[in-house]
């Protein structure tokens, strides 16, 4: 069988009507305000768990935690893809983006099993996240011991 061949102007030309251009206009606003959003929660939790008498630093923790848990929840509900359809780059802020990239492999592949399926795909975007973490904090340790920073 023979395959047709496409000209690279043809290919242009298709990939240009299979998608329609970003209304760059609309969704960068978008983005910014959810985005915006987002961040803003997380401060109004910082100032709630400080008026609940945590210090600063325990009530940053707090909140990461919170973050952390309402995405992966949101992520469970499909609520947070249906956010991410609209807001954009917005819901990539980075502690909810990273929690929702563990939680939706995670989620496709809970079918497998528990440690094959969720167990195992629970890491796949985290996983080089954490081993390259790690390793800087391995690396920067051994330099600052080296200089005498420590």
């Amino acid at each position: 069988m023979a395959q047709k061949k496409i000209t690279q102007q043809a290919y242009q030309e298709m990939t240009k009507q299979a998608s329609p251009p970003t209304r760059s206009y609309l969704t960068i606003p978008t983005a910014f305000a959810v985005g915006g959003l987002i961040c803003v929660l997380g401060q109004a939790l910082l100032g709630i768990y400080q008026s609940m008498g945590l210090e600063k630093d325990a009530a940053g923790t707090a909140v990461s935690v919170t973050l952390v848990f309402l995405s992966a929840l949101f992520t469970g509900l499909k609520l947070y893809d249906k956010l991410a359809k609209y807001a954009g780059a917005g819901t990539l802020v980075p502690i909810t983006g990273f929690a929702n990239a563990m939680v939706s492999p995670a989620l496709e592949f809970k079918s497998e099993g528990l440690v094959l399926g969720l167990g195992a795909k629970l890491f796949t975007i985290a996983g080089p996240v954490i081993v390259y973490g790690v390793s800087a904090a391995a690396l920067y340790g051994v330099i600052a011991y080296l200089f005498g920073l420590y």
